[in-house]
């Protein structure tokens, strides 16, 4: 049994790694540890603890977490490093020797931290605990609240597509989802707590609900009817389970779902995507991008991209290239493929050069860049709902999003509009910050 007197006075520093499922859990972490007497640092203070939650979907994530967590050390060397994530499940003997560890907990084990600190405070022994992905089956809930205006609600983890090129499902485990009652109930203690907007979060969070009866759709449908929630925001879907259905009802029928998507395309040839064993191909993706725009002329619309993947030759780049200049997107996330241990993509021919994977990726990053320029062009001039959030540095203009994700900067917001939706006249955008300036309207 935990004695929670002693994490008293015990003090904290949080650092997080990848994607926005990540951060919510982290500050799941953070919750627990502080309701067990563990307070976040201040100021220029030494912690006791550091908290790191990794990634590992690529060689890049794995050494920046190596990285980071050795500064740590250094900057800190009474502190004791706590690592969990993606990267500590997948190479939890590698991370156990890196200097200051104390405790390595694995992708299932995340909630678990409180009892490891103990366990670690009693004897001063280092306490490792990965199980095999194999039996990770709970899913255990996050929601991160109180770390800014947006909260991070997660729905779902694990994944069950065992794409060629990601260790996911090595590190997560299979597909797993919790139940529409509880997060409905997590909804609603965010906006009692002052939450206005939740994105949701997960793995493959279209795949909520598999082996039950109840289906993703039925979840946003559910989470549209919590009072105090004005904006919903879905992170990452798979375009073979964006369904047709929730693309009309975004369009037409929900109170606080945004006109926002990120669909994942990966790979603009079918070819590639072949290779890549994803489940859809560029007929079907087009379908999603078009009807989205038909539905919503003003939704914005972001796709990830992996450039020089095993098998993209010249020819398929340039394929690839063609197919997403096409597209009425918004913008695009780049990535250049990277070589990841126990993947089937090992099996593939056709290496492409680290020279060549970043000559693609530059381009792909201008062809974003000239997306995003054009796409929020669209709406200089205009007024649309933006939720501040307090500045990000001293004399900093308040900033915030529009219901489309633009990013504005508002000149003239006082800063007790925080954490609330007003009505802003868009100005010229910014593409390389991807940032547009704004003032308050004074319209209604």
């Amino acid at each position: 049994m935990i004695d929670n007197s002693t994490f008293n006075n015990l003090t904290a520093h949080y650092h997080t790694f990848g994607c926005k499922l990540n951060f919510a859990e982290t500050s799941s972490i953070a919750r627990l540890l502080a309701d067990k007497g563990v307070r976040r640092v201040s100021g220029g203070e030494a912690p006791d603890l550091v908290v790191v939650n990794t990634c590992s979907v690529t060689e890049l994530a794995d050494k920046k977490c190596r990285q980071t967590i050795r500064s740590f050390h250094k900057r800190w060397p009474g502190a004791a490093i706590i690592v969990t994530g993606c990267y500590a499940q997948l190479k939890s003997d590698e991370v156990a020797a890196l200097p200051g560890v104390q405790i390595v907990a694995g992708a299932d084990r995340k909630m678990d931290i409180a009892a490891f600190l103990d366990r670690y405070l009693a004897d001063r022994r280092q306490v490792v605990d990965a199980c095999p992905t194999k039996e990770i089956r709970e899913f255990r809930p996050s929601c991160s609240r109180g770390d800014r205006t947006r909260y991070f609600l997660k729905v779902q983890d694990g994944c069950d597509y065992w794409c060629t090129y990601c260790t996911i499902p090595l590190a997560r485990g299979r597909s797993r989802s919790g139940t529409i009652d509880s997060l409905v109930a997590q909804a609603a203690e965010a906006a009692r707590d002052g939450g206005r907007e939740i994105v949701i979060t997960g793995v493959n969070i279209g795949d909520f609900g598999k082996g039950r009866e109840d289906t993703f759709f039925d979840l946003i449908r559910a989470l549209d009817q919590v009072d105090g929630i004005a904006r919903y925001r879905i992170s990452s879907i798979e375009p073979n389970l964006l369904t047709d259905e929730i693309i009309d009802w975004v369009a037409t029928s929900s109170r606080a779902f945004m006109p926002h998507f990120h669909i994942p395309l990966q790979a603009g040839s079918d070819e590639v995507l072949k290779l890549m064993r994803r489940h859809y191909d560029t007929d079907l993706f087009r379908h999603k991008i078009e009807l989205v725009r038909q539905a919503m002329p003003h939704a914005f619309i972001g796709v990830d991209l992996i450039t020089g993947a095993r098998g993209e030759t010249p020819e398929l780049f340039e394929k690839s290239y063609g197919f997403v200049e096409s597209l009425d997107i918004s913008r695009l996330h780049v990535f250049p493929y990277s070589e990841r241990p126990s993947t089937k993509a090992l099996e593939i021919d056709g290496v492409v050069s680290q020279e060549e994977k970043h000559r693609r990726t530059n381009r792909m990053l201008r062809l974003s860049e000239a997306k995003w320029a054009e796409f929020a062009s669209r709406f200089s001039g205009t007024v649309r709902p933006v939720l501040l959030e307090h500045p990000q540095g001293e004399g900093k203009p308040m900033a915030g999003f529009t219901d489309n994700y633009l990013r504005v900067e508002v000149d003239g917001a006082p800063p007790d509009l925080d954490n609330t939706i007003v009505p802003v006249v868009l100005g010229k955008p910014d593409a390389a910050q991807e940032l547009m300036s704004g003032f308050l309207s004074k319209a209604p």
